[in-house]
């Protein structure tokens, strides 16, 4: 490993059937690493992670604990091999309890638990069709934030709530306010704003009540005193009390993502070089664009090529 690393953990919109396929079917320690997570959740995980089919996959109370399951699996494979605990660790949204998990703050069982209760209680906290997401490129985060308010008429939920890369935004809220901002950040220059398919509007307002609920089970998870310093995304900032690593994650569900931040607050603490563990290249991807400098390598494969990280 290079003279200061971070691994960072990926969240919803990584996942697809099949993902990580050739490493659990050839590292004992992955296999082990599904296997647990069956017996803690009570079906079968690993054959939903395998053979699908998407629509279940997909569905975000199976989608949480099927992505913080490969991630921690392929981070113990990281471990077995090379042994080295990385400098920092940082999850995009979901991703944060597989951060947590690598960091010995949560237990791999509390962890499993915890997501797919929050993917219930997400899915749960706004009728479906009722919350929708888009993607927003080519504007000034100031500006979409100015324009989310634009965009809403009364009672209306519209925010900024991923703000993932320079130039690009993620916003969440009523469906008819999404609906409604897409003409008006195309007309404010917009390069592109694409729906997502999604049927949660992830860390906005409307996800307050399913914060109260997992607020209730957090309080009865022991956490621990990190190993690794762990960047939050609710602060951008290193946190290291277990108290505050405990109240971020509640308000990680109605509050924005500051992933642009978080990089680059690793990069000012002399991050030269971050490992995106998990399945795809989703991060690796953004990295590229917030600090071209630093790369950004997937562990996607990383059994399946030569020791050369």
């Amino acid at each position: 490993m290079s003279s200061s690393t971070a691994f960072l953990f990926p969240g919803q919109g990584s996942q697809s059937v099949g993902m990580l396929a050739a490493i659990i079917e050839a590292e004992p320690v992955v296999n082990a690493t599904l296997s647990e997570a069956n017996d803690i959740l009570g079906f079968d995980l690993r054959s939903l992670i395998l053979e699908g089919p998407p629509d279940a996959l997909n569905a975000t109370q199976n989608t949480q604990p099927a992505l913080l399951t490969v991630s921690v699996a392929l981070w113990r494979l990281w471990q077995q091999r090379d042994g080295q605990l990385p400098n920092y660790v940082a999850g995009h949204s979901l991703g944060e309890y597989s951060a947590l998990v690598a960091a010995g703050v949560l237990e791999f069982a509390d962890a499993v638990r915890i997501v797919r209760n929050r993917g219930i209680y997400m899915q749960e906290a706004v009728p479906q069709g009722a919350g929708a997401m888009a993607a927003v490129l080519g504007l000034e985060d100031d500006r979409v934030i100015e324009l989310c308010r634009e965009a809403c008429q009364m009672g209306e939920v519209l925010s900024a709530v991923n703000f993932n890369s320079p130039g690009q935004v993620v916003v969440a809220g009523s469906t008819a306010a999404v609906k409604r901002s897409v003409d008006i950040f195309s007309a404010a220059g917009a390069r592109k704003v694409m729906a997502l398919p999604v049927s949660v509007p992830s860390h906005c307002a409307l996800m307050q009540p399913a914060a109260v609920r997992l607020e209730k089970d957090l309080a009865e998870i022991t956490f621990s005193a990190p190993l690794i310093p762990v960047v939050q995304n609710v602060s951008a900032a290193i946190v290291i009390d277990v108290n505050a690593l405990r109240d971020n994650l509640v308000s990680q569900l109605s509050q924005p993502v500051r992933w642009v931040e978080s990089v680059q607050l690793m990069v000012a603490n002399g991050v030269d070089s971050f490992y995106e563990c998990g399945p795809g290249k989703v991060l690796a991807g953004l990295g590229k664009r917030i600090e071209r400098a630093v790369p950004v390598t997937s562990l996607e494969n990383f059994p399946l090529t030569d020791r050369g990280y």
